[in-house]
């Protein structure tokens, strides 16, 4: 799919581009979003430039991420997908500043593409050229980035207050074995995604890095914005940090609390087997053969043993279902 956006008005106006036209020459920002190799081309003609390859984009290393081809400046970024679900993904994105216009190439679908046109279109100048639309996606970006872990943090501590707080007549809340398998799942996406988001505000601080390197040729008031947004990227990275210490700390400390509930049902079963030790013990060595025992010519002994056999086996088994222990 291939877009182009063009500032009208004081506003943006989005331009769905057919097949084999050429964008608006008008356009500062050109977005191609699973783009097929007819688009590219396109883009390839309108602006004269190389447009990277999906395994070019995947690479790790610096040198291919960030680097400047023909006085075009190439700018690969992981940005977060997918936050609010089960399975939040990460996802590259390539931002090509061509002098004055900006081209993003990308095969997922990050929130900030779609919030951002509609917040460029109620903010004059936002998108007047392709580096003001640089600067508002990543702003955008960082927004998102920093809303995600406000989330995270919220959950995890009301998390903490249900697990580990007292209950409503000021005891310790005893959870149950379901609760605390549900709170292990919990705890586990909210690392995943907090792992995540570290990740691409750590690739989002060194294309904000790469930005602001003395030979380009930027203007004092984009240089500022650089910093600032590169400020902002610090910050929630060293958040992150905070909130994965915090998440490791719950963790430890919810297998302490299933290692403790696992040692008072151990101490359950080692106590019922030391008060029935004797008894045992007393039957085995006389072996219940005596002379006189009146129960041998009872009639109804025999279903009467059959039925307390399975009493006995029942009211243990329920016992312990009631207390969560099986």
């Amino acid at each position: 799919m291939l877009r182009a956006y063009v500032p009208s008005n004081g506003s943006l106006k989005v331009v769905e581009v057919p097949a084999g036209d050429l964008p608006p020459p008008e356009a500062t920002w050109i977005d191609l979003y699973k783009p097929t190799r007819e688009e590219e081309q396109t883009v390839e003609r309108a602006l004269g430039l190389e447009v990277p390859t999906r395994e070019e984009m995947q690479e790790i290393e610096i040198s291919s991420r960030l680097y400047e081809h023909n006085g075009n400046l190439y700018m690969t970024a992981s940005v977060v997908m997918n936050a609010d679900s089960d399975q939040p993904e990460v996802t590259a994105v390539t931002f090509i500043l061509v002098g004055r216009r900006l081209a993003t190439i990308r095969y997922g679908e990050p929130r900030a593409f779609r919030t951002f046109p509609l917040h460029a279109a109620r903010m004059p100048g936002v998108c007047q050229t392709g580096e003001t639309t640089l600067l508002g996606l990543l702003d955008t970006i960082i927004d998102r980035a920093a809303d995600v872990l406000e989330r995270v943090g919220a959950e995890s501590d009301a998390l903490s207050r249900e697990i580990f707080g007292p209950g409503s007549g000021g005891k310790p809340t005893r959870a149950s074995s379901d609760d605390l398998r549900e709170a292990l799942r919990d705890l586990g996406r909210h690392h995943d995604l907090t792992s995540k988001t570290r990740e691409s505000l750590v690739s989002i601080g060194r294309l904000l890095t790469f930005l602001a390197q003395p030979g380009t040729e930027r203007s004092k008031d984009f240089r500022n914005r650089v910093k600032s947004l590169a400020r902002d990227a610090h910050s929630l990275t060293e958040h992150t940090a905070f909130l994965s210490n915090n998440l490791t700390f719950l963790l430890d400390a919810m297998l302490g609390l299933i290692n403790v509930e696992q040692n008072s049902i151990i101490k359950i079963f080692s106590v019922a087997a030391v008060v029935f030790l004797p008894p045992t013990l007393i039957a085995s060595i006389y072996g219940m053969n005596f002379q006189w025992m009146p129960e041998l010519g009872w009639k109804a002994g025999y279903p009467f043993a059959i039925v307390l056999m399975i009493i006995s086996a029942i009211l243990p088994y329920a016992y312990f279902k009631r207390r969560g222990w099986l």
